[in-house]
């Protein structure tokens, strides 16, 4: 009995240690430095001026100068429709419209064939200026959809900043139209930018003119910069989740960086220096209430703070803390200890222990 006494009596101390050095208050400091707040969203690289070019008149792919991946100059020509017929149309008009020339406007009905010659010329010329494609302006040609010997049904030219894939598709060479891109897609790779969707409390901290930093998935280690120049004022859902669509152009662009390339854009919204700081967790907040809770002389005290910049890791303290103050985190929901612990009395973990006085399970 004395020895299984003692067991007990060393085994109650050991328990008692443990769970002494558990309920350590956990602190930390209040010290001074920069805080920064930044919000994030991802996106894709593209130009901020793209167009899907085709012909402005139908006929047949007579010729293609370029591929994808080529860059062109301004007024460059790109492609050709067989031409024969707008020409032969158009010699009929200039000889018609020199008639009416020489024939005068002397009279009503005259000045009425001058003016119908004039017009059906003009329109000729436009037709015969249509069946040649050209850059307008200097670009890189992103996608080529058509090939020779296809139609072009001279549906016109569509404009847009979306990014256009790569690669010719082989298509019979019609203007596409339902999926936006053109005959020859042409996208200005020297002005970049990409469109972040922003949450709608990430978006209230946003304005234009702020400076953004760009990271790539695809190129470790390689960044660019860039600022908000458009905050779209109508928001999309997707999972019922608001967002919005920024613009973010590139000011600085590495060289490795191609459309369509995934990135993450953090723009700076707030930054502090040379002021007190604590981490972020540190923080509690209620009904809009921020509080802190220090340890004074043993007694953890809750104390209200003002707040200033809030970051990820860092959250400046206006008011209500000094540096050097020790502050009590929230608790966190951990378990710990060794297993061997019991509530109430000793007993049950040894042989016989079921016969020592207290041993409750």
């Amino acid at each position: 009995m004395l020895l299984l006494g003692g067991v007990a009596f060393a085994y109650a101390q050991l328990g008692t240690g443990e769970v002494a050095t558990e309920t350590a208050t956990r602190t930390v400091t209040a010290g001074r430095g920069t805080v920064t707040a930044s919000v994030s969203a991802s996106g894709a690289v593209e130009s901020s001026r793209s167009r899907a070019l085709a012909f402005g008149t139908s006929g047949t792919v007579e010729r293609i100068y370029v591929k994808a991946g080529d860059k062109v100059r301004k007024d460059d020509i790109l492609a050709k429709l067989d031409d024969a017929a707008a020409e032969e149309s158009l010699s009929a008009a200039r000889a018609t419209y020199n008639s009416a020339v020489d024939d005068g406007t002397s009279t009503a009905q005259l000045y009425a064939a001058y003016i119908k010659a004039r017009n059906a010329y003009r329109e000729a010329q436009r037709t015969a200026t249509a069946t040649v494609l050209r850059a307008p302006f200097a670009g890189t040609v992103t996608a080529v959809n058509g090939a020779v010997g296809g139609s072009s049904s001279g549906s016109g030219t569509s404009s847009g900043t979306s990014t256009q894939s790569t690669g010719q598709s082989g298509q019979s060479g019609q203007s596409g139209s339902g999926s936006g891109s053109g005959f020859i897609d042409l996208a200005d790779t020297g002005k970049l930018q990409l469109v972040g969707t922003f949450t709608e409390s990430d978006v209230s901290k946003l304005k234009v003119g702020q400076a953004a930093t760009v990271t790539f998935d695809a190129l470790p280690g390689v960044t660019a910069t860039g600022k908000v120049t458009q905050i779209e004022p109508v928001a999309s859902t997707s999972n019922n989740v608001v967002q919005y669509p920024v613009t973010i152009s590139f000011t600085k662009v590495p060289k490795q960086v191609r459309l369509g390339q995934t990135t993450t854009v953090e723009v700076v919204t707030g930054q502090a220096e040379n002021v007190i700081t604590i981490p972020s967790t540190a923080l509690s907040t209620s009904g809009g209430t921020n509080t802190v809770t220090l340890l004074k002389n043993g007694q953890q005290v809750r104390t209200p703070v003002e707040v200033g910049v809030q970051g990820a890791a860092l959250t400046e303290i206006k008011s209500g803390v000094a540096e050097g103050d020790q502050i009590v985190p929230p608790a966190t929901s951990t378990t710990t200890g060794t297993g061997n612990q019991r509530q109430g009395g000793f007993g049950g973990g040894f042989p016989g222990g079921g016969g020592v006085p207290g041993g409750g399970r």
